[in-house]
């Protein structure tokens, strides 16, 4: 079943643009992990604010992905602009009106 899994992480005064561009660099190795989605967003008016929104084919495959190289390198890099606020929903995906839910 497809998980999905939404968040927002608070990055220090003026840090939300270097944090964006860390989580939009281009990684190809998310697809062969079993990511299906991986969209960074922010918001008018909240200037600290990053969203993230995946889907994965499995939980199992976003657990693996945090042991990807590549990954665990954009952690380190992005944690030390953070402020330590994160708020995430993780939930399973069990339809959409754009697709349809046949195998």
């Amino acid at each position: 079943m497809t998980y999905a899994h939404m968040g927002s992480l608070v990055a220090q005064p003026g840090k939300r643009d270097a944090v964006v561009e860390i989580l939009t660099r281009l990684r190809p190795e998310l697809r062969d992990a079993g990511c299906l989605l991986y969209e960074v967003g922010t918001k008018d008016g909240e200037p600290d604010t990053v969203y993230a929104m995946e889907l994965w084919e499995t939980a199992e495959a976003h657990q693996g992905s945090l042991q990807l190289p590549d990954v665990k390198a954009a952690i380190d890099e992005v944690v030390p602009m953070l402020t330590g606020q994160f708020e995430s929903q993780d939930f399973n995906v069990v339809g959409s009106p754009l697709r349809s839910t046949e195998a």
